[in-house]
């Protein structure tokens, strides 16, 4: 096994986590196939396909699992994009080939169903941005669907902000968030909140400079609480 960097208890359960390579390649697409079994609506997660997990274990970014007794359980990853028509810097308004090199994306992250409820999502996603170079990356963009609470409150916690709503995946709608690794952002202005649902309300408002900084339940619906960010 490579070297050990995280050390931690799922209840009295003991887990490792280490950085992996291509020879894991079997048991990451196994897990990922374990976990979208798992799921009660397949569009919350966009699987990655063997070229994309090899792309990222080939030096484009970082691939952490979680080990119990030896068996992976779970994986996050980052990934440094191609840059294409389709990047998200896009979405930060960034156009330089220079800043757009400086930006991360935060992939897919999968923990087997028998694991879950131990905040084990949570630790991965705290130490693989600790294995990040700040001096290489000013952002991370990432992308969850509207009403994937589970995956959009592990953003909000970890610092993201709703930057733009997209049509991508072959037509799947899907919020893209930054978290900005250089600074932590000012918000200013009156807070306006707008149910998941209302698309259009939300376009508006992300138009006019407003980002999605937190949400809550209202009446049985999640609401995206929007500020402007200071300049």
């Amino acid at each position: 096994m490579q070297e050990v960097i995280h050390e931690g208890l799922l209840g009295e359960t003991s887990f490792e986590v280490i950085k992996l390579t291509t020879k894991y390649l079997p048991e990451v697409l196994a897990l990922q196939e374990v976990v979208m079994e798992s799921l009660e609506v397949q569009d919350q997660l966009q699987p990655l396909s063997e070229e994309e997990f090899l792309f990222i274990l080939n030096g484009n970014g970082m691939l952490l699992g979680a080990f119990v007794d030896q068996k992976l359980i779970a994986f996050r990853a980052v990934v440094v994009p191609i840059i294409d028509e389709h990047h998200l810097g896009y979405d930060l308004g960034l156009v330089e080939e220079s800043d757009l090199k400086r930006i991360m994306y935060q992939e897919i992250s999968n923990v087997h169903p028998l694991y879950r409820g131990y905040g084990l999502q949570k630790t991965l996603a705290k130490i693989i941005m600790e294995q990040i170079d700040t001096s290489k990356f000013d952002f991370i963009c990432t992308t969850v669907m509207p009403y994937n609470i589970a995956s959009l409150k592990d953003k909000f916690v970890q610092g993201f902000y709703i930057v733009a709503i997209r049509t991508i995946y072959g037509g799947k709608l899907r919020y893209v968030l930054a978290l900005d690794l250089q600074k932590d952002p000012l918000f200013e202005g009156e807070c306006i909140e707008l149910s998941m649902g209302d698309i259009d309300g939300q376009e508006i408002l992300l138009k006019r400079g407003y980002v999605g900084v937190s949400m809550k339940l209202v009446d049985e619906d999640w609401y995206v609480e929007y500020k402007q960010l200071k300049k």
